[in-house]
């Protein structure tokens, strides 16, 4: 009798700039690794590719787009690793990502643009199993080493950009997380979600967004 393969989880970590996401990232992927599980790590925006490479420049104040040629340019780069990403998860590779559509939609409407716009040129990209946003004060935000240094990275607009992923946020996969506590204390909770999830979706049928 064949036994099926279980399908890796699409794990996403949202939340403002400098809230540690890459590095709990990576840590939940270590974790995971050392457990014996497939897992890789990705973030978005994906800075390697030719699209990336613009949104780097924009990023790092060296070019401008308008804000719609912007969102567009962060959607292609995660339209370019879809394919990647698919295989990847039905070879049994759990994904945990930096940031995700949820960013893209959570900015650019925070800019002024309209949410429903945003979210349309999204749509058809792989649908995460668990959205894990990381929380933090401003107070505690402002503590973190390197804030400020790229274009976002401004006290009001980060109050905004949250403001939009209350919007976005689902309760049917999202869970919200205080991410101001010691780094070890942070990996233990978020590593106990990622396992319950990749435990609950290894024989579910991937969705997506939207």
């Amino acid at each position: 009798m064949s036994i099926v393969q279980k399908r890796g989880a699409l794990i996403v970590l949202e939340g403002c700039d400098r809230a540690g996401k890459t590095t709990q990232c990576k840590r939940i992927v270590e974790h995971l690794t050392q457990s014996g599980r497939k897992a890789k790590f990705m973030n978005f925006p994906d800075r390697s590719t030719d699209c990336g490479k613009l949104i780097n420049s924009y990023l790092t104040n060296k070019d401008n787009f308008t804000d719609e040629g912007i969102h567009l340019l962060f959607t292609l780069n995660r339209w370019e690793a879809r394919k990647q990403m698919e295989q990847l998860l039905q070879d049994g590779t759990t994904l945990i990502v930096d940031r995700y559509s949820y960013s893209g939609v959570a900015f650019s409407s925070a800019k002024g643009l309209d949410m429903e716009w945003c979210k349309a040129p999204e749509a058809g990209l792989l649908k995460p199993d668990l959205v894990i946003l990381l929380t933090l004060t401003a107070e505690a935000l402002a503590k973190r080493g390197g804030f400020g240094e790229e274009r976002y990275e401004v006290p009001e607009f980060q109050r905004r950009v949250m403001g939009k992923f209350a919007e976005l946020r689902d309760d049917t996969y999202w869970r919200q997380i205080d991410a101001d506590k010691g780094q070890d204390e942070l990996t233990v909770e978020l590593s106990e979600l990622v396992l319950g999830t990749i435990d609950a979706c290894g024989h579910r049928a991937l969705g997506k967004l939207w």
